[in-house]
Order: structure tokens, then sequence, then C-alpha cells
């Protein structure tokens, strides 16, 4: 496959793109399908853009993956461009959740369904793990990434540090060594 990014998205492929991540998706994994469809598929973004934009998008407020399909819309399209790609990750999915409730309340007393549902969990993990390994590899060149990285898993998991604290100290230690520095000549 070709490195090459193709011209960017319109409108409709936006819309197309993303409802076709969050189909994808269904049970968990959205980065995962996210990261699949819109690097290696559609070739709209390189990883260092999409892991740019993940980034942005996890930092701020709300559902990653939707504050990721505003990023990757406005990207392209600006405005129209975020709302076309957010009524993609949106509009069919919550439909169809809506009817998925509507059988689990009827239905969540059945041990085959439970056991879909176990089975739905199990893939999402999968496929998250599967982003993080196909992600590393960018990682694994970079020590001062691999510190922060690091870092934060031990202060969240062995000193349980609240998510804020961690995010805010790491994020601005990691601006202060990554910001853009004019190079002399």
């Amino acid at each position: 496959m070709s490195d090459e990014l193709v011209k960017a998205p319109s409108l409709r492929e936006l819309f197309w793109g993303m409802l076709q991540v969050a189909l994808s998706a269904f049970g968990g994994g959205l980065s995962a399908w996210s990261q699949r469809i819109v690097v290696e598929q559609k070739r709209w973004m390189n990883d260092e853009q999409f892991l740019a934009g993940l980034t942005v998008a996890r930092l701020f407020p709300g559902p990653n993956q939707i504050n990721m399909a505003v990023y990757i819309g406005a990207s392209f399209r600006g405005l129209s461009g975020a709302m076309a790609a957010l009524a993609g990750m949106l509009l069919v999915p919550f439909s169809f959740l809506m009817l998925l409730g509507l059988a689990y309340f009827y239905l969540h007393e059945l041990a085959s369904f439970t056991a879909v549902l176990a089975g739905v969990v199990a893939a999402a993990a999968g496929m998250a793990l599967s982003m993080g390994f196909k992600i590393a590899g960018h990682y694994l060149r970079d020590k001062v990434a691999m510190v922060l990285a690091v870092g934060v898993f031990v202060a969240m998991y062995f000193f349980h540090l609240r998510l804020i604290p961690v995010v805010l100290i790491s994020g601005t230690l990691a601006m202060l060594w990554y910001w853009p520095r004019e190079h002399k000549s």
C-alpha cells in the first residue's frame, strides 16, 4: 500500500466514513476501527496526523470518538465537515442502540443473550489492544514518549492518582518537550 494520502474527503464521504467506523466498532474498539478506516483504508490521514487528532480528542471533555469525528471532519471541511462526520458517527448507531436497549429490557434474563454480550466485550478489548500494539511502534523509537507513557501508567495504576492531575502534569511536560522550536542556522 502506498503511503500517499488521498484528496480531502467530501461531506458525503465524511458521513459514510464515520458511519463505517461507528458500525464496524459496535460494542467497542472505536479507536482501533477509526485508525483502520481513516488511516489504512481511506488514507485520509497518516498515522502521525491520526495520533495528533486522537490526542486532541482525548484532551477535550466528552467521548473520545465523538471528539475524533469532529476533529476529522473539521480538519477537512470545517464546521460542515464536523457536522457531517458527527452525524455519521451518531445517527444510525444511536437509533440501533435504542433498539438494542429495548431488546435488552425484554431479553436480559436469557443466558444466551448474556453470553453474546460477554463475547462482544471480549472482542472490543481485543480491538483496543490491537490498536495499542499498532501505534506502539511510533513510540518505541521515542524515549521521551516512552518515559511519559510509563510514568502515566505507573502514576495511575500503582499510585491510583486521578486522571485530571496526571493529564495536567504529563500534558504540560509533553508540550514543553515537543513544542516546536526555532532552529538556529
